[in-house]
């Protein structure tokens, strides 16, 4: 059950901030690109500055849902209470085989919440651990949308119940950790040079570079990946259905539903 449901203006918020961070990894495979070597694979040109619009992007999904009712002050203190410890987990994460355990709690906030508290949920603890662990970068942008995307797409699942909404969340948290590298391979892929088998080639046909891509992915990245995905799965599969329930009361307790309605009050003097 999702607690915080979207509406015309946060979906539209969501549809626009995602096509920005669509558009930042895939537009080499459509495009050259004037950078060049290191300066390419760096991204000293366009990293800055799709850093600088996807802040605006954030606060943008943060008003939408202000703006409809969809969330308020409680729901923001929660979000930055939650992005605290999304912060702490990645800190605290080895990162040795892709290990991170702050992607189970993106998976589960984002099925409680939504999938707009998803998507900010995942930017800001993704920028916070940064911060925290000194993985300040010309990747960080590209990693904060991927993290968006875990959060958003967890808000976005079918309703479950009971046992098999775990087993759907443990599934989701597999094929999520795995599309994650998959993703960010592409904010370097086009840029550096693998050999003809696994490089991309400019001009080149979209199926035979995204064929290329494939082989990459397979040889490169899937034992940090499925990891990934295994750690958070478990990590949901025994955590879970409390935290969960613990969502829902917070939930009730702080009646994030109700209508706000001010009385007039007793004036004293």
């Amino acid at each position: 059950m999702r607690l915080i449901r979207l509406k015309p203006r946060s979906t539209a918020a969501l549809v626009v901030a995602s096509l920005v961070g669509v558009l930042a990894f895939a537009w080499p495979l459509f495009f050259r690109s004037s950078q060049a070597s290191e300066s390419a694979i760096g991204h000293t040109t366009d990293a800055p500055w799709l850093f600088v619009l996807l802040l605006p992007l954030l606060v943008g999904v943060v008003l939408a849902e202000l703006s409809e009712s969809g969330i308020d002050a409680k729901v923001i203190s929660l979000l930055g209470m939650l992005g605290a410890v999304g912060t702490a987990l990645r800190a605290l994460g080895p990162g040795t085989a892709g290990l991170d355990p702050g992607f189970f709690l993106l998976v589960l906030a984002g099925r409680a919440f939504g999938a707009g508290f998803g998507f900010v949920l995942g930017a800001v603890s993704l920028l916070g651990g940064a911060l925290i662990s000194g993985g300040v970068g010309p990747w960080m942008p590209f990693q904060m949308f991927a993290c968006a995307w875990v959060g958003c797409l967890a808000g976005l699942l079918p309703r479950l119940g009971g046992r098999l909404e775990l087993l759907l969340l443990a599934a989701y948290s597999i094929v999520s950790g795995v599309l994650y590298g998959v993703v960010m391979n592409m904010w370097f892929w086009p840029y550096a040079t693998f050999g003809s088998d696994f490089s991309y080639i400019p001009g080149d046909a979209l199926a035979d570079n995204l064929h290329r891509y494939f082989l990459f992915v397979v040889a490169t990245s899937l034992g940090w990946d499925i990891p990934r995905g295994v750690l958070s799965a478990v990590l949901v599969l025994l955590l879970g259905r409390p935290i969960l329930n613990a969502f829902h009361r917070t939930a009730r307790k702080a009646a994030f539903e109700a209508p706000v309605i001010f009385e007039p009050g007793r004036t004293d003097g």
